[in-house]
């Protein structure tokens, strides 16, 4: 995707992939009792074979040197990638309350979609919410997502021709 269909793409989320949540959801338990702390990507959902405008959360990005204990997880905002792929973010709550902290709230500025899972990290143990703090809904989207090897399948002429060089 070019910068100028980056800035002039449709802004809606259509919803977040079954299988990254089944990773953000498992990624949790994997840090319990510690918090999990990650940012949502989305793919465009025409690559994805939806025929709708929109975007599909499709990756979580966990960021280099991110702190985390039982009530928290810090992120270095050094480390955080300038990324106009970036809608919100993702993090457990090991205690189990699926709501938003005040701490939390400071957040969710960057994005339009927040996730928060609970202990103990079922299917049913997550929520959503806007840059408000407010619930929100977040179809899980049965979609095949592209291979990883296939992501890194370029070319310096692939990168000249997204350059327009």
């Amino acid at each position: 995707m070019g910068l100028l269909d980056a800035l002039f793409r449709s802004n809606e989320i259509l919803g977040i992939a079954e299988e990254t949540l089944e990773f953000a959801l498992e990624s949790s338990e994997a840090t319990h009792p510690n918090e999990y702390m990650g940012f949502l990507r989305g793919t465009e959902a025409s690559r994805l074979g939806l025929e709708q405008d929109g975007l599909v959360i499709t990756d979580v990005l966990v960021v280099p040197g991110t702190e985390v204990n039982s009530v928290s997880a810090t992120v270095r905002t050094s480390q955080i990638p300038n990324d106009v792929n970036a809608l919100g973010s993702v993090h457990s709550h090991p205690n189990g309350v699926i709501e938003p902290s005040s701490a939390d709230l400071g957040t969710f500025g960057r994005g339009s979609v927040h996730i928060i899972i609970g202990a103990p990290y079922r299917r049913r143990d997550w929520r959503a919410f806007d840059s408000e703090g407010k619930p929100t809904n977040l179809n899980v989207l049965d979609v095949e997502l592209p291979d990883t090897e296939e992501f890194f399948d370029f070319t310096q002429e692939d990168i000249d021709e997204e350059l327009g060089r």
